[in-house]
């Protein structure tokens, strides 16, 4: 393989928070274990090894959760040491962490920069939206303790960016919580609409988001984000960049807007991978390093199946113009095989938001010579 990227759960599911929403915690809650445990350093050094072996040209390396600061900073450090242990000469590495922020202090905020990691702080917009999901264990609100570790790394000079999660009540106040995200000085955000849990009726629950919603929040974001763009401030939002880029012939960046599953693995603390950090269940368990090499996993029957049907998209995708931008979303909003639950929400946004989409992405390929 060419690249090996690896988004891996090192604390498992476990968590300082209680976020209403969280998605992890709900499939964790279908498995037969919830809590597949702290990641040994051996299977670390395993997992290192493998992946420096499996790739041909880059690996990379996404920490997430849960919250995975609570592995400890020795727990990183070893992960740096690993690498220089069996790094081939020539081989890319990239580093990046996903946290809620409130674990950061100097000495992380020190080993981030040293050691080139992207680190990504999730912050819902307003103090008000955030503290209204994004609880501690005692049901206290966090805000000020994530922007206090968010302004650490900005003084430290650690690459930071900010993701928020689209929750009913976020999307309803998109021009305050853009604003507000604008504020804080990171300019690149992401804005991920909530997932319902996984076995539960969509919509049905108070952070729900609707597509309707979910549409309005898009084209306010939207609109914003052009007139800075506009008026020469660019703020990158990943979405709109990732249509920007497919217009203008290149690749985006998720999975979901590349209609392109099986991007990565995904491997929990024991060891346990899986293809889809959205499926992180005991029916798309892979295998398990230790008992069978990453090399022989990214062969496995499951994970080609599963990216086979994310390679396809639902039935009412067929004819639709809007599936070169689209490319039938992200498996986890298909209802069925028929339809993508955000579909209405996205079509909307594309009738809306294409000639400024193709205005920008023109100027792009005439400034790379293309």
């Amino acid at each position: 393989m060419k690249y090996v990227s690896l988004l891996v759960k090192p604390a498992s599911g476990r968590c300082n928070l209680r976020c209403k929403y969280c998605f992890y915690e709900d499939v964790s809650e279908l498995r037969e274990e919830h809590d597949l445990g702290l990641m040994p350093e051996e299977t670390l050094e395993r997992l290192v090894r493998e992946a420096m072996d499996l790739a041909e040209v880059g690996v990379s390396f996404t920490f997430q959760g849960g919250e995975p600061m609570l592995r400890g900073l020795p727990f990183y450090r070893s992960l740096i040491r690993f690498e220089e242990q069996y790094r081939k000469r020539g081989l890319r590495l990239s580093h990046a962490i996903q946290t809620n922020g409130t674990l950061v202090n100097e000495e992380w905020a020190d080993f981030f920069r040293q050691n080139n990691f992207l680190v990504g702080v999730s912050l819902d917009g307003t103090r008000e939206l955030h503290d209204g999901n994004r609880v501690d264990a005692r049901g206290k609100g966090t805000w000020n303790a994530v922007v206090r570790g968010l302004e650490l790394l900005q003084r430290r000079g650690v690459a930071v960016n900010l993701l928020c999660v689209v929750t009913g009540a976020v999307a309803r106040r998109g021009q305050a919580v853009y604003q507000n995200l604008k504020k804080l000085g990171v300019p690149f955000l992401q804005f991920i609409p909530c997932l319902d849990p996984l076995e539960g009726p969509r919509g049905g629950y108070p952070f729900s988001l609707s597509p309707q919603r979910y549409e309005s929040f898009l084209k306010t974001v939207f609109d914003l984000w052009y007139q800075d763009w506009a008026a020469g401030q660019y703020v990158s939002v990943r979405l709109f960049d990732d249509y920007v880029h497919l217009l203008a012939g290149q690749s985006a960046g998720t999975c979901a807007t590349n209609g392109c599953c099986g991007q990565y693995f995904v491997v929990e603390g024991d060891g346990s991978v899986y293809p889809c950090d959205f499926f992180v269940l005991d029916r798309l368990r892979m295998g398990k390093l230790g008992e069978q090499t990453l090399s022989e996993l990214a062969q496995s029957p499951l994970a080609r199946d599963f990216c086979l049907r994310g390679r396809g998209h639902p039935a009412q995708c067929a004819g639709c113009p809007w599936l070169p931008l689209c490319r039938g979303g992200c498996q986890r909003d298909w209802v069925g095989e028929e339809h993508n639950y955000l579909c209405p929400a996205l079509k909307g946004f594309f009738a809306y938001a294409y000639p400024r989409l193709r205005q920008i992405a023109e100027l792009e390929r005439q400034a790379a010579g293309c």
